[in-house]
């Protein structure tokens, strides 16, 4: 292996623990240095170019993560943190990265000072379980998904695209609070988005799925669906047994009693039937000739989200062995199944389950259909997330007001503990700061005449506004976030500073065909 940093010599440890922290900071300060201008309402675009000269114009912070060509490791370890907070709660990736960018920064200096880096994890961890706790202490719970505040939530998450809010509100209200309090489930799956479309809320399911052969029904009113967690044919026989008298018979009669399944199945009315794999010839004429539409090979996720909606439950193949009366018991009912000739994609309507429905985005050109649909699902996020954990006033303001009351409890903490906690601090100021500058004012200015607002009434939900620049109520205003999606960036980036500043050393591995 080749050592990018000497260890042996006498008095070069430090000096080889510096100079990584430095590396590694400088990495994560220009990943995050490309989503900082997006941020707040006056954010501007970031455009990504590959090598074929495919464009994507967007503010959207963990597309550009996902999108930009990163060869640092601390980098790549930063924007695996970021798209885990994208993955948890949908929304949150920009200031995660500014956060943990910032706390990266401030940790470093003090490490210049001579701060023990020890000490100074622990002064931090204990800011950020802090901060969290004031967060949530601060938290306004949603009680009626009919409140301002909800479209409020979605129309900032959104953007402030008046449309989109609305559609992912009226969505919310048809799937209702208990579904969308479900951890589970992920509201954002619902949406779709195609060009030269209007925005349309869809009671019910939309499956990314046509039928599986043309001449199969288009329509189905009245639907009896079997959902099939198998491949959709007679039970297999080892190739090597078939060459065999008994392997032979074995085959016959799998194929045999697949047929009486076939027959028992219309029995039952079933007249759609879904299935996760592949479909056997036979069943497929079958099902032709009897006005049976079939897909197949659905997604785990289409799967269960049909499975749900119509109140179905999965059944393997050998299932089908089952008496009729047992049978019943497990097909789903909707009112109506439709390959949709517009969106060519299958439409459950009416299911008997649990209540669903689908968010079609419209754009007008292809080349801002993905901008739109990461909009509507950026906004359906931050709507489930609130509906969860409640929100907090937004534009920085909850954390500026925090980073007060931390700042406060910095001196009765003894030893250099106390260092962490004034990082922690200065990392709350940064999303404010940020939004700031995208706004075009003087941050120094502007931060000044926030801290003694909040200071003379004491209130958190003080900030600045983007278009005038004076101190306003962000929670008056309609300014609100997510509290899950601000305690969750807190976390990813206290995660990504810790594991940073506990690099000692990096290590260039040998490649598998070295010696």
């Amino acid at each position: 292996m080749f050592i990018m940093h000497n260890q042996n010599q006498t008095g070069h440890d430090y000096n080889d623990h510096f100079t990584a922290l430095h590396s590694n900071m400088n990495a994560i300060r220009a990943v995050a240095s490309a989503v900082e201008g997006t941020l707040g309402s006056k954010g501007l675009d970031t455009m990504l170019v590959d090598e074929n000269g495919q464009v994507i114009v967007t503010n959207d912070g963990v597309t550009i993560l996902e999108k930009m060509e990163a060869n640092h490791p601390a980098a790549k370890m930063l924007i695996k943190v970021a798209k885990s907070q994208q993955n948890e709660i949908g929304d949150g990736t920009t200031t995660a990265t500014i956060l943990a960018s910032e706390l990266l920064t401030d940790a470093v200096n003090q490490v210049n000072r001579g701060v023990p880096i020890p000490k100074l994890i622990a002064g931090i961890k204990q800011g950020i379980n802090i901060a969290i706790q004031k967060l949530r202490s601060n938290v306004r719970m949603i009680e009626d998904l009919k409140a301002p505040s909800l479209f409020q939530i979605a129309y900032i998450a959104g953007r402030e695209h008046e449309d989109i809010a609305k559609l992912i509100v009226d969505a919310a209200l048809l799937i209702k609070k208990e579904k969308l309090s479900d951890p589970e489930y992920k509201f954002a799956d619902s949406i779709v988005a195609y060009e030269g479309k209007q925005n349309q809320l869809i009671s019910g399911l939309i499956l990314n799925k046509k039928r599986m052969n043309s001449q199969m029904p288009k329509k189905i009113s009245k639907a009896n669906i079997l959902v099939i967690e198998d491949a959709f044919e007679p039970e297999n026989v080892e190739e090597e047994a078939l060459g065999t008298e008994i392997g032979f018979q074995k085959y016959l009669e799998y194929k045999a009693e697949f047929q009486k399944n076939l027959l028992k199945i219309t029995s039952l009315g079933v007249n759609v039937i879904a299935v996760d794999r592949g479909v056997d010839p036979i069943a497929e004429e079958f099902c032709i000739d009897h006005g049976i539409m079939v897909l197949q090979r659905l997604s785990r996720q289409d799967l269960k989200r049909l499975v749900e909606h119509t109140g179905a439950k999965t059944i393997k193949r050998t299932g089908l062995n089952k008496d009729t009366e047992e049978l019943k018991a497990y097909l789903g009912y909707a009112d109506e199944v439709i390959e949709d000739q517009m969106l060519e994609k299958i439409r459950i309507i009416g299911g008997k389950g649990k209540p669903m429905a689908t968010i079609l985005v419209g754009a007008s050109t292809d080349e801002i259909v993905e901008e739109r649909e990461r909009i509507a699902k950026d906004a359906a996020s931050s709507v489930q997330a609130a509906i969860r954990g409640g929100y907090v006033p937004g534009g920085g303001a909850i954390e500026f007001f925090i980073a007060k009351e931390i700042e406060k409890l910095k001196d009765q903490v003894h030893g250099m503990e106390g260092f962490g906690l004034q990082v922690v601090a200065s990392a709350l100021r940064k999303p404010m700061s940020q939004i700031i500058l995208n706004a075009g004012f003087n941050p120094l200015e502007k931060l000044e005449e926030v801290k003694v607002a909040q200071n003379t009434q004491q209130k958190d939900s003080l900030g600045i506004d983007a278009d005038t620049g004076e101190v306003i109520d962000m929670e008056q205003r309609g300014v609100l976030d997510p509290a899950l999606v601000k305690i969750h960036a807190l976390q990813a980036a206290f995660e990504i500073t810790e594991a940073i500043l506990r690099i000692k050393t990096i290590i260039k591995m040998k490649s598998d065909d070295q010696d």
